[in-house]
């Protein structure tokens, strides 16, 4: 069901200001590949911590929270949908979280905007799973987007990966595997683990609240 437009989101968005980075291209495939507008990192956040990224940010909850913890890192929030984007980037703006800014458009598109070697952790929480085998292709652990991944990504840069639906999860295990990633702290169950500092996101704490468990894998690139 698609959701219905915000009211008055036009201006909502223009609001935001640069706090948002549209990423709006013609060309919608993975071939799109257009280095005119790579970012300087540097002048975008003004200073030269690290960059981490997450992919799906939502309405937001956890792209603030963990900015928020680490003030000397720099956060990117990537988010297709403008309806729910606004909402993350009127809450960091509430919150007056400098170290974030989001991306709004398909991770296709990443390559066209953020620089190569230049990302110290990427987040995948609760991405869509698309279940249907034809859309394969469309989720966001397919080797498509592995291959953006490894080119983004700092050499010993980690991935952590969230999600509630466990034949996503098992087809991401075999993703990561087959690419030839390193696997680690694999969790079935993570909210009944004795991980620690885990940040719950809109999604994690609906489906947690009906007993569905979390999973959660860590991954790296063979470099």
């Amino acid at each position: 069901m698609r959701m219905r437009r915000k009211k008055n989101l036009e201006q909502r968005l223009a609001d935001c200001g640069d706090k948002i980075i549209y990423m709006d291209r013609e060309d919608r495939s993975f071939n799109a590949i257009d280095t005119s507008e790579v970012l300087d990192l540097r002048k975008l956040f003004n200073n030269d911590n690290p960059v981490h990224l997450e992919i799906g940010c939502g309405k937001g909850q956890f792209a603030c929270e963990i900015a928020k913890r680490n003030p000397d890192i720099n956060y990117l929030a990537v988010e297709k949908s403008s309806n729910v984007i606004v909402e993350a980037c009127e809450k960091a703006l509430e919150q007056d979280i400098p170290n974030l800014i989001f991306m709004r458009g398909g991770a296709e598109y990443l390559e066209c905007y953020i620089p190569h070697n230049s990302i110290g952790r990427l987040y995948l929480n609760f991405s869509c799973p698309y279940p249907k085998k034809s859309y394969a292709s469309h989720r966001l652990t397919h080797t498509n987007f592995l291959k953006i991944y490894e080119k983004l990504l700092v050499e010993g840069a980690e991935i952590h990966q969230k999600t509630d639906n466990r034949n996503f999860f098992e087809f991401s295990l075999e993703e990561f595997s087959r690419y030839g990633c390193l696997l680690k702290n694999i969790s079935l169950d993570l909210h009944n683990s004795d991980f620690e500092d885990n940040i719950v996101t809109e999604y994690e704490a609906k489906f947690s609240s009906q007993g569905f468990p979390i999973y959660r894998l860590e991954a790296m690139f063979r470099k």
